[in-house]
């Protein structure tokens, strides 16, 4: 019996405590002096596994690991990966936001690629997937022995425990790279190349040429001259492509978007695709799609594209039926890329726009999560929301700190940085924003309210679902589009609320056209799919420009309006081969909305919304499967029915359903204006603190402000009037 080993030759020693006491051959014994801790969790040249030496040579020996043994082993892997899963986010959030080094921390490529690394070289590591396997097994077998109960309290506890090995196992099974030698060394290789090519895009000189015909009669266009190259990021050129009253601008900036294509491939993208399909076929799947599907829904490319190719033949008669409809409206013309969203709804969202002021975006949403019921445990969430030079072209959502429960029971809030990119001075931006922002402060809440015993749970990479991520923030961003929301919070500056008439012209605009947008997220899940069956030699800047053009024309009937590749999920390692699942969850967001609705009538300000999301849905986390929460939920299968019941609702049957909607939701608003302004003198509590920022700029801290959170929303208001008032001063 051994309670204490030391290798000299390390100046290591292990102290085994008596109730975890192994009994070891000569040949063992001298195999552990051999090595360094297992649970110290560094690198595996430095630390053979312990427990990988412990094979018994009699058949009469057992291993009995107790359940301190898997509570140590838990605990230690718990906050190792917590404190490596915050390294790396720190650094993704401030190489994507373009902020200054510091003293203490310097972002760069170089950086986030290490701190990537160093989580990775965690879950990946065979030896801790090894260890996890036997306190797993051991736990089983002590069950066994115990006949499976050890009554009160420790139950619970032990399920916890069994719980939280096997999420280290499923993390780390999607991370194993042992059954290649090569796979490590080529997942590195990738990665650095991902770090050094989102940097590059993030600086890209993106933009449009102001056209010949360009006047200066649009707002926010006054600095255009004709021929000038005008910066823009993505997100403003797809703005100006649905919002430009005029065609040579809208052609103009999505000529800035296609442009996006050829930079990305000519800076890494080609021999990232090359090495992200070596990867997934060194590790024994048919590529690269296949390999982050498995890994993400439990199920494979194939089963995917059963779902997927259902959805596309249901929904292709709509497609073409709205294209011809289009060109019958407005003339052929209509179908190019750059005319087609305007041509929906561009005069619209000019009309809507008074009415989605971005300045009041924040506090709006903040006032419509309270009226649901959603709080976010003591959260704190830093907030950077306005279009910048070298910002990342995307809206994220992503946890430094992921929310888990400790040992003792005490809960690690969550820590959450989320961004978006408004340009408070154009037409449509504060739509856009505050979708973005109720978007992601969905995902906020679901992950603030995971109750699980690791970081694990809430760590939105594989095994997290995609789908099951969305879900929750696009269930919420859908409210936006309700006319009983926006009889509510859709209002001017003044207070009134948005005229039904303006609703229902934009519903006349849209409602042929609503299938384009699922057709739209079709498009990229296709595109990457058909990119890496590509054999390797066809890997090259040209046949993957040429094969996105493919894709957009026989899925969405012609060229799109966003070109695929100006889509920066494709690029991007924690988002590629991702878009299946907004099309999986946007299926799961209707089926929801239809729950909701049959049990209590309406979804916009019901108390009873945020509750039930977080039991069902929030609260396990990844612990349980995504299909099987819509099903407990919802009562029945995932299927597209209830959007497609949605996409082929007539127009008019929409407009008298909206309306019902919307005279209800005003006469409520009279009904509760006194209440509403007593909770205007009282701060709403969110149960959470959040900072505005602007980059390395803080505009507002909640715990700081006077009035708390609406104070803290107060002041991002003042500082946005404050940003239009020198914009518009610099421009005459």
């Amino acid at each position: 019996w051994i309670t204490k080993i030391s290798n000299h030759s390390s100046g290591v020693s292990f102290f085994m405590q008596p109730s975890a006491l192994l009994v070891l051959s000569r040949r063992q014994a001298s195999a552990l002096l051999s090595t360094s801790c297992s649970h110290c969790f560094h690198s595996r040249q430095q630390r053979p596994s312990l427990l990988q030496r412990r094979t018994m040579e009699s058949s009469t020996e057992k291993t009995k690991v107790p359940t301190s043994a898997a509570k140590e082993f838990v605990n230690r892997f718990n906050e190792a990966y917590a404190t490596k899963h915050e390294a790396f986010e720190n650094q993704f959030w401030g190489t994507k936001m373009a902020l200054a080094s510091t003293d203490t921390t310097t972002y760069s490529s170089e950086n986030l690629f290490e701190t990537k690394k160093d989580m990775e070289d965690l879950l990946s590591n065979p030896d801790v997937l090894e260890e996890a396997k036997l306190h797993r097994s051991n736990l089983d077998a002590a069950l066994g022995e115990d006949g499976g109960s050890s009554g009160g309290g420790d139950d619970e506890k032990l399920g916890g425990l069994v719980k939280t090995l096997d999420i280290i196992i499923r993390t780390c099974q999607c991370n194993d790279m042992s059954s290649s030698p090569e796979a490590k060394s080529i997942r590195e290789e990738t990665s650095k190349i991902e770090s050094e090519l989102g940097m590059s895009r993030n600086s890209m000189k993106l933009g449009y040429i102001a056209p010949d015909d360009d006047d200066d009669d649009e707002k926010n266009d006054e600095t255009d001259k004709k021929g000038v190259f005008i910066p823009a990021s993505s997100v403003a050129l797809r703005n100006m492509v649905r919002t430009s009253a005029k065609e040579s601008r809208r052609k103009a900036a999505y000529e800035g978007l296609r442009s996006i294509g050829p930079f990305v491939c000519s800076n890494g993208f080609v021999e990232i695709v090359k090495l992200r399909n070596k990867l997934a076929r060194k590790l024994g799947f048919v590529d690269y799609y296949d390999y982050t599907v498995t890994n993400a829904e439990g199920f494979g490319k194939d089963k995917l594209f059963e779902i997927l190719d259902d959805l596309e033949l249901s929904t292709r008669p709509l497609m073409e039926e709205g294209r011809k409809e289009l060109a019958k409206r407005y003339g052929d013309t209509a179908l190019e890329p750059w005319n087609l969203s305007f041509m929906m709804a561009g005069s619209v969202i000019k009309k809507m726009d008074p009415y989605f002021p971005f300045s009041k975006s924040v506090e709006r949403y903040v006032k419509s999560y309270s009226a649901l019921n959603i709080t976010y445990a003591d959260a704190t969430m830093t907030l950077d929301l306005l279009d910048r030079q070298k910002k990342y072209s995307n809206g994220f959502c992503h946890w430094p700190v992921c929310a888990w429960v400790k040992p003792d029971g005490t809960l690690v809030p969550s820590k959450t940085n989320f961004t978006s990119l408004a340009n408070p001075t154009a037409v449509g931006s504060g739509l856009t924003a505050l979708t973005t922002l109720m978007h992601e402060a969905g995902h906020a809440a679901h992950f603030a309210n995971i109750r699980q015993p690791s970081p694990l749970f809430s760590q939105e990479r594989a095994p997290t679902s995609v789908a099951y991520a969305e879900n929750q923030s696009m269930f919420l961003d859908s409210l936006v589009g309700d006319a009983a929301w926006r009889a509510k919070y859709a209002l001017d500056l003044d207070g009134t609320p948005i005229p039904f008439e303006i609703i229902e012209e934009e519903i006349r605009a849209t409602q042929p056209f609503a299938v384009f947008a699922l057709r739209g997220m079709l498009a990229v899940s296709y595109f990457e799919k058909a990119l890496y069956e590509l054999p390797e030699e066809e890997v090259t800047t040209e046949r993957i420009q040429t094969l996105a053009d493919e894709i957009e024309n026989k899925i969405q009937g012609g060229l799109s309006p966003r070109p695929v590749l100006s889509v920066p999920h494709i690029v991007s390692d924690e988002a590629s081969c991702y878009y299946q699942g907004y099309t999986l969850a946007e299926m799961s967001v209707h089926q929801t909305r239809a729950y909701f609705k049959k049990k209590y009538g309406y979804i916009v300000d019901n108390p009873n919304v945020g509750p039930t999301l977080t039991k069902a849905y929030w609260e396990c986390g990844n612990s349980r499967l995504f299909l099987d929460l819509v099903r407990d939920l919802t009562g029945k299968d995932l299927s597209g029915e209830d959007w497609t019941d949605a996409l082929k609702e007539s127009m008019e049957e929409r407009i008298t359903r909206e309306k019902e909607e919307y005279d209800e939701a005003i006469r409520q608003n009279a009904t509760t204006a006194q209440q509403d302004e007593q909770k205007e003198r009282e701060d709403i509590d969110l149960k959470m603190a959040v900072k505005f920022v602007d980059g390395d700029l803080l505009i507002a801290d909640s715990t700081k402000s006077k009035g708390g959170l609406l104070g803290a929303c107060k002041e991002f208001e003042e500082f946005v009037a404050s940003r239009i008032a020198s914009t518009e001063t610099a421009a005459e």
